[in-house]
């Protein structure tokens, strides 16, 4: 293949993350990209959800939404992104389909990592560097731009600078989540968010009970409890309103993620599982506290200063498992006033510095 000078690149695709919560680990990568080729045309193909992520992202020109599936939807995917005439696909997601899609579609140059079977389609396919494990996974969507500075510029800085979590929500949207907000029954007062669900995972589930009694508790603080989640989710939320005393604004499912990230970006608190919300919380500067049991800190904890972890782990964690086989002992050893403590003092030092700033 012939030597391509930056300037060659116009279009850019990038293939997101398939979770929500990993497309926001994505957006590091996103704005070194937009760095690096600052005139071209970056378009990110993500599935339902997580497209909402990149909406208003000042990284990217265009969001295409692009389901799943097999074959079929592999080579209409493909003809949509030969239209556009990209000269670049970088593939933040690891499937095989991803990188079909790319090849299929023409694209000369595919950059992504080694997985599925996939390096004969890819111009260049880097193998899982070894600290995937030991580092924030932002860093693994930001190696592949280090390898694109490294083609194109002879260096790889990206990869050792501070991760730039872009999650931009527009005015627009703001109102538009405050008046949800009044038309859903809130009084005004402080919002604080519970997301009590996970989609793949239901080790992640802090008890329902205990998120009840924490809704409780902010009730009574005056403030404003409104719970978010996808529709796989509703159930637990169901579940939280109906063991709670005084019932929290149930938003849960009845939202798309773009509402979900616009609600976040107003309230004044998020209690969450380790899930999506979590990242959009911390992205956002939301005062973020995420509650963690069966999953590794190292590599998914959420980047911010004003998110914090709260977990009690036993020998037998992290160990991934999307069941508990025993009793759940990472979740149950962490009591309601643990987490209403650690909150509280959050969100009371967060308003603190507002009023001395």
């Amino acid at each position: 293949m012939k030597k391509v000078e930056p300037g060659e690149i116009k279009r850019i695709i990038v293939r997101s993350p398939t979770w929500v919560g990993d497309a926001v680990m994505s957006l590091p990568a996103l704005h070194a990209l937009r760095l690096l080729f600052a005139e071209a045309e970056i378009t990110v193909a993500a599935p339902p959800g997580a497209a909402d992520i990149f909406c208003d992202s000042k990284s990217v020109n265009d969001v295409l939404v692009q389901r799943s599936g097999g074959l079929f939807a592999a080579l209409t995917s493909a003809r949509r992104l030969r239209r556009g005439r990209f000269h670049l696909a970088i593939l933040f997601q690891n499937a095989f389909a991803a990188a079909a899609t790319a090849f299929l579609a023409g694209v000369p140059m595919r950059v992504g990592y080694a997985t599925d079977r996939r390096s004969g389609l890819l111009t260049s396919a880097l193998r899982l560097p070894d600290w995937k494990d030991e580092r924030h996974e932002s860093f693994y969507y930001l190696n592949l731009v280090a390898e694109l500075e490294q083609t194109f510029f002879g260096s790889s800085s990206v990869i050792h600078s501070e991760p730039v979590f872009d999650l931009t929500v527009s005015a627009r949207r703001k109102e538009s989540a405050q008046r949800l907000l009044e038309q859903s029954g809130g009084t005004g007062q402080p919002v604080a968010i519970l997301c009590p669900g996970s989609v793949n995972s239901r080790a992640k589930r802090w008890p329902a009970e205990r998120y009840a009694k924490l809704s409780d508790r902010f009730s009574d603080a005056g403030m404003d409890v409104v719970l978010v989640g996808s529709p796989g989710e509703l159930e637990v939320s169901n579940e939280v309103s109906a063991r709670a005393g005084r019932k929290p604004i149930v938003l849960t499912g009845k939202t798309t993620v773009a509402d979900v990230v616009a609600l976040i970006s107003i309230a004044d608190l998020l209690v969450t599982n380790d899930t999506g919300p979590a990242h959009i919380g911390a992205a956002l500067g939301t005062s973020t506290l995420v509650i963690f049991g069966p999953t590794n800190p190292m590599t998914t904890y959420p980047r911010s200063r004003h998110a914090e972890l709260i977990r009690q782990p036993p020998d037998c964690a992290p160990c991934m498992l999307r069941d508990c086989p025993i009793d759940h002992r990472c979740m149950t050893s962490i009591s309601v006033d643990e987490v209403f403590r650690r909150a509280m003092t959050m969100h009371d030092a967060r308003k603190s510095a507002q009023l001395i700033g």
